[in-house]
């Protein structure tokens, strides 16, 4: 028979013998290190990046949602001379964010204010941009969308319209490319997406071309060789003209097609519009033709009209474009180039 308060005894003990250790191990502390500096952090982290000589960033790797902090070290952590054990907690929040999701990989892009994240639940990258203002503010960048210039050239677009440019053979290399008034002004707040004119490999004679389409259904013409200025600018007709009108927006180039251009995911239509008649400032256009075959072939999961996901333009076939909706559908198809929106 086991005697009454042996087990909590031996509980005892061995909390005893753990402080003990601990108690030597922090005075042992004093001759293993030439500096000690204990610090809690609110939340664990498995990041931790230099973004400067005195700063560094963490972030949380938990399923809800997690905080991303640039911390100022303390004074004490860069001084020269040696400050022995400390164990102080008076690290400064410069700059702070939130991620809706665990953060299992941060990288700051260098002598920049850029960070690139990633964590579950696939393999989608973040672009967060290091704002100088209050500290923990809400800062989120994603990207919106990614695509090859050329062979090495890469284009990025985040959901705030700001564009950046990496080359796989420098991994380093991410550049932001300089604003225009129409997305730093007029579209500012509102969602962007992108689309590039992909030129022939080895073809110089078609301009650089990136087509930014908002929310609100503005779209917004930009040469990468001149990106302060707008080369062309329209309004599209789109159902709503408020900043979170599309859900899945898309818009893109037709490669085979001249100066046309197609526009979904603010309805389960997908538009296309000749580009030949616009100008430098935004005029509400027309669109040349309406494919509407989503909207009458399902029922969307709120019980209306499907929307249309995405769409792309088929390579080989000038007027021929694949797209796909909230239903399910996949749809085909050639338009006639004799029939108009009506």
């Amino acid at each position: 028979m086991r005697r009454p308060g042996r087990a909590s005894s031996s509980l005892a003990a061995a909390w005893n013998s753990g402080e003990m250790e601990e108690e030597d191990w922090l005075l042992e502390s004093l001759r293993l290190y030439n500096d000690l500096h204990v610090f809690e952090l609110q939340d664990p982290t498995r990041v931790i990046e230099w973004t400067g000589e005195k700063s560094i960033c963490v972030a949380g790797y938990e399923s809800r949602r997690n905080e991303i902090l640039q911390l100022l070290l303390p004074q004490k952590l860069y001084a020269k001379e040696n400050q022995g054990l400390c164990p102080e907690r008076d690290f400064k929040v410069e700059h702070g964010g939130f991620s809706d999701r665990p953060v299992y990989s941060l990288k700051h892009v260098p002598e920049t204010s850029l960070l690139v994240t990633s964590g579950p639940p696939d393999s989608a990258l973040q672009v967060w941009r290091m704002e100088e203002n209050e500290s923990a503010s809400t800062n989120t960048n994603e990207l919106a969308t990614l695509e090859f210039l050329d062979e090495a050239a890469i284009l990025a677009c985040s959901t705030k319209g700001q564009l950046f440019l990496a080359d796989t053979r420098q991994p380093q290399s991410l550049l932001a490319v300089a604003e225009d008034a129409a997305i730093s002004g007029a579209l500012a707040g509102q969602s962007l997406c992108a689309g590039v004119r992909r030129s022939p490999m080895g073809s110089a004679t078609d301009r650089p071309l990136v087509a930014r389409l908002s929310s609100g259904g503005h779209v917004v013409l930009t040469d990468l060789r001149n990106p302060a200025s707008p080369v062309k600018a329209a309004q599209c007709r789109v159902p709503t003209a408020s900043p979170c009108g599309a859900e899945f927006p898309t818009v893109s180039f037709a490669p085979l097609l001249g100066e046309r251009l197609a526009v979904s995911g603010f309805d389960g239509t997908v538009q296309v519009y000749d580009m030949r008649s616009w100008g430098p400032s935004a005029q509400e256009a027309s669109p040349e033709f309406v494919h509407k075959g989503h909207v009458f072939s399902g029922v969307g999961d709120a019980g209306g009209p499907p929307l249309v996901t995405t769409h792309t333009w088929n390579p080989s076939k000038p007027r021929t474009l694949l797209s796909a909706a909230s239903d399910g559908s996949l749809h085909v198809w050639d338009w006639s180039e004799l029939l108009g929106a009506s």
